[in-house]
């Protein structure tokens, strides 16, 4: 389950990130656009306290792209689909997470293969979560 560009040979963008901190930047960046965004508020259960959310997105961003296993330790397979299930996510949230995404990944200026990485799997998970019209 881990991601890795092809410009990348033998190495994961984990590691040509810098590891973890990159992927907390990212939690962090992407959540406060959360935070600001009222088509993406009303999806969490706890709006008041993104916190748990910021960090379990952290992990898992950080184990898909070659990190450390702690997202899976902690919570079994990651299960995507079925754990956005219960929230409905037609094309407006798609794009508004797409959104804070773009913006969130971008604020970090990565070089251009891996934000080009970054965005092709924020473009195919967005889609996938989607399970409305």
């Amino acid at each position: 389950m881990s991601g890795q560009p092809v410009n990348l040979p033998g190495a994961s963008l984990y590691d040509a990130v810098g590891g973890m901190v990159f992927f907390e930047r990212l939690g962090a960046e992407f959540y406060r656009r959360v935070a600001a965004d009222p088509v993406l508020l009303v999806l969490y259960p706890e709006p008041d306290d993104l916190g748990p959310a910021e960090e379990r997105f952290t992990l898992f961003l950080a184990q898909y792209w070659g990190g450390p296993t702690t997202y899976s330790d902690q919570r079994g397979h990651p299960r995507l689909r079925m754990r956005h299930a219960p929230f409905a996510i037609g094309p407006i949230e798609r794009d508004h997470w797409l959104a804070a995404m773009a913006g969130a990944i971008d604020a970090l200026y990565p070089e251009p293969g891996i934000r080009a990485a970054l965005w092709d799997y924020a473009t195919m998970a967005a889609e996938a979560m989607r399970n409305q019209d």
